[in-house]
């Protein structure tokens, strides 16, 4: 038996080895990984982090469900520029296999454009099964971090989150009589497309060198190939978790420039200063527009 096979728990000749692949086993093993990573983030023991983020990219299980991940969702069906998808079990197992770091280099992007509603267009860009694959398996590493240290109140492209719970956190602060009655509605224009690379590969919580190389992988439009100076893909699996990482900190900026609640009279007096982000998309309430736009000012 492989080293895989024997955790797999099937044989490596096996026809049916993806089948047999012990899925609970796996998530037990990355779910272990990831709390050990939750722990040493908040402890601060970051050269601790780094080790179990190795581990995990590392492991059988982790490239294991990163495969799952990927031939499971919506895009399962659309391939990259090389053309493949992963449609058979034994291509599904064998690429569990090629999930290699040493030597990797992902292919570019393939770029498709999307009509929006207001009659422009939003670019995509489709990695390769093979790209989308290893970037769900370093996300597994990725977020633990960025989800312990993520702003309370940001609620898309996050595990265990949606709509719902963005519209429960805008209810819970304008509901009440005594509520904010000013709200500031922002979004951030092309904000996928103008993120800075320096600044992303300089703090976001994973291994850098194959970070830098999804970031400038390039695509490819009518045969030819483009670099990529700026932004993330929107189409690749990473690229949400890393536009929130950049984003986040806004909620505690705003705690830190209004303070804590205040108290008069042994009452708790409320600043009516709340944040709920959605993606790009954010609301601050306030008590008066003044208010909103002197913090708004003070910030940008």
């Amino acid at each position: 038996m492989t080293a895989y096979a024997e955790r797999a728990g099937a044989l490596s000749g096996d026809a049916g080895h993806w089948h047999a692949i012990n899925w609970a086993r796996c998530y037990r093993e990355v779910g272990r990984l990831q709390a050990r990573i939750v722990k040493a983030t908040k402890e601060g023991r970051w050269n601790r982090v780094k080790a179990l983020q190795w581990l995990l990219t590392h492991s059988f299980s982790g490239k294991a469900l990163a495969v799952k991940r990927v031939t499971e969702n919506r895009g399962r069906k659309t391939p990259g520029v090389d053309k493949v998808t992963w449609s058979s079990p034994d291509a599904k197992y064998h690429a569990i296999e090629m999930l290699h770091r040493r030597g990797y280099r992902p292919r570019p992007l393939r770029r498709i454009l999307i009509p929006k509603s207001n009659g422009r267009t939003r670019a995509l860009g489709i990695p390769c099964m093979s790209d989308r694959a290893m970037q769900a398996l370093y996300l597994l590493a990725m977020e633990p971090v960025s989800e312990t240290s993520a702003d309370p109140h940001s609620y898309r492209f996050r595990p265990e989150r949606c709509t719902a719970d963005a519209i429960e956190q805008c209810f819970i602060a304008l509901a009440t009589k005594r509520a904010a009655q000013w709200i500031l509605e922002g979004d951030i224009q092309a904000c996928f497309d103008k993120l800075s690379h320096d600044w992303i590969i300089a703090h976001v919580p994973t291994d850098r060198e194959m970070l830098q190389k999804w970031l400038q992988a390039g695509y490819l439009k009518d045969r030819q190939w483009f670099p990529t100076q700026m932004g993330v893909p929107q189409g690749g699996i990473i690229s949400p978790a890393i536009a929130n990482w950049v984003l986040d900190g806004l909620q505690r900026h705003l705690a830190v420039a209004f303070g804590p609640p205040k108290w008069i009279d042994g009452r708790q007096v409320s600043s009516k200063i709340n944040f709920v982000r959605y993606a790009d998309d954010f609301v601050v309430t306030g008590p008066s527009k003044e208010v909103l736009e002197r913090g708004s000012q003070t910030y940008y």
